[in-house]
């Protein structure tokens, strides 16, 4: 087995008295393609945000190489960099050009030079497809490109891990090809990614691992062959029936 780069351990995450996330257990390894499914409200977004630090989990534990994710905020940061996140409503600055968005991060975080910002702008944007469009501004962009940019902008910080929440689930469905295929060719660099969707083929074909979520639990947490062939839950084989009987 590779190396352990991100252990989630004995996670959950409360609002109120509504309790989202209940006691998660969950090891990231280095290569891994990990594809979280399950219902609306299942807690796949929560538990994103929870190994992002974007929340904080009630109780339990984010553990990066084995050491702890404190809540200061210059861990988290650097964590940040890290252990990048493109959003299903993409976040680029409307006020800045493409090329700008990308080299925002690590003018900032990562004190690149100009000429190195540059330069790491524009092989990532050129990965994506989108170097073409390096003066346009969000606004002049459909939501797929938008999408493009994003994965392009968390690329440039040279991730070890790269987390999706959902990252086809606001564009039309024409678009939503574009964006998977990118994940697709990202899929085959040796990236770990951790990916949450709605996309069953996709997670089925890229996968290495799917995670099948219900009621804040991990019900199931299997390689795609097994899940969507012969998954041994009930509840996720009821979640998956119209997909099977696809």
């Amino acid at each position: 087995m590779s190396k352990t780069i991100i252990s989630i351990q004995d996670l959950s995450k409360s609002f109120g008295d509504h309790e989202v996330l209940r006691k998660i257990d969950i090891d990231v390894h280095a290569g891994e393609i990990i594809c979280i499914v399950g219902s609306s409200g299942s807690g796949k977004s929560t538990l994103l945000r929870c190994i992002n630090r974007l929340e904080h989990q009630t109780s339990g534990k984010v553990l990066f190489y084995g050491k702890e994710v404190r809540d200061v905020q210059k861990e988290i940061n650097e964590y940040r960099s890290k252990v990048g996140m493109v959003f299903q409503s993409f976040n680029l600055f409307n006020n800045m050009t493409v090329l700008e968005n990308c080299m925002l991060c690590t003018r900032k975080v990562l004190h690149l030079s100009k000429g190195e910002a540059f330069d790491r702008a524009i092989a990532h944007l050129k990965e994506v497809g989108m170097a073409p469009f390096i003066h346009a501004r969000p606004d002049q962009l459909s939501g797929g490109q938008k999408q493009r940019v994003a994965i392009a902008r968390a690329l440039c910080m040279n991730p070890e891990v790269l987390l999706f929440d959902e990252p086809t689930s606001a564009l039309d469905p024409e678009m939503v090809g574009e964006v998977l295929n990118v994940m697709k060719n990202l899929a085959t660099t040796g990236l770990t990614m951790v990916i949450v969707t709605h996309e069953m083929a996709f997670a089925r074909d890229v996968s290495t691992r799917t995670i099948f979520m219900d009621r804040g639990f991990v019900a199931e947490d299997a390689p795609p062959s097994q899940l969507f062939t012969n998954p041994q839950n009930p509840r996720t084989r009821e979640f998956l029936s119209r997909y099977l009987a696809g």
